[in-house]
């Protein structure tokens, strides 16, 4: 039962070629099927999350599976929306700022794992506000796809400044932990070998 979650992530993982696939073979303006796809997808994150509060089931897969089944699908269906919409070049700005953000946010995540032996600090009210705002226009632009080009600008430039917002509170967070997680021997010893060098040096 405990590895329910992370197949559950999986599965979600394994959406993304399907949301893919039906949101290209669908030609009509409102792509019910890819909606329907983007929502299971929505219920499987709630869903695996609550599986592994409930069983006890946390583990290293699970938070790198979540985490990824996530962006994978999000990216995705961003992606697509504007590869249809390619007239519309605020949308192609919110992709590579999504995209940025979160290859920043992992590179991150690794190296505060290596060198402080911590995880990143969850999501923040702007983190959360911005993912759901984020979901909110994919919908929205799933369901009318022909919305005016002012409105589109209007809700695609909310969700670039909010994720802006965001990398900027964990990037100052990255720069706290890195100032105060507790030097290895080797820095230790290294700076101690520095100041003998600097005491011992003829003036």
């Amino acid at each position: 039962m405990k590895a329910v979650p992370n197949i559950i992530s999986i599965f979600r993982i394994c959406l993304v070629p399907v949301f893919i696939a039906v949101y290209i073979l669908d030609d009509r303006d409102i792509k019910y099927y890819a909606i329907l796809v983007f929502a299971v997808a929505g219920f499987s994150d709630i869903l695996d999350g609550y599986l592994a509060r409930k069983l006890e089931a946390q583990s290293k897969l699970g938070k790198l599976l979540d985490p990824l089944g996530d962006k994978l699908m999000t990216f995705t269906v961003m992606v697509c929306i504007t590869v249809t919409n390619i007239s519309k070049p605020i949308l192609i700005v919110a992709v590579a700022v999504f995209f940025v953000k979160e290859i920043l946010m992992g590179i991150g995540g690794l190296v505060l794992h290596k060198k402080a032996r911590i995880e990143l600090p969850p999501a923040n009210f702007i983190g959360k506000a911005s993912t759901f705002l984020l979901f909110f226009v994919c919908v929205t632009l799933l369901f009318f796809s022909e919305l005016p080009g002012s409105i589109v600008f209007a809700l695609a430039s909310a969700v670039i400044f909010l994720t802006l917002i965001a990398l900027t509170g964990y990037i100052i967070s990255y720069i706290k932990i890195m100032k105060s997680r507790p030097k290895d021997n080797g820095e230790i010893e290294c700076n101690q070998q520095s100041v003998q060098d600097v005491e011992e040096a003829p003036l």
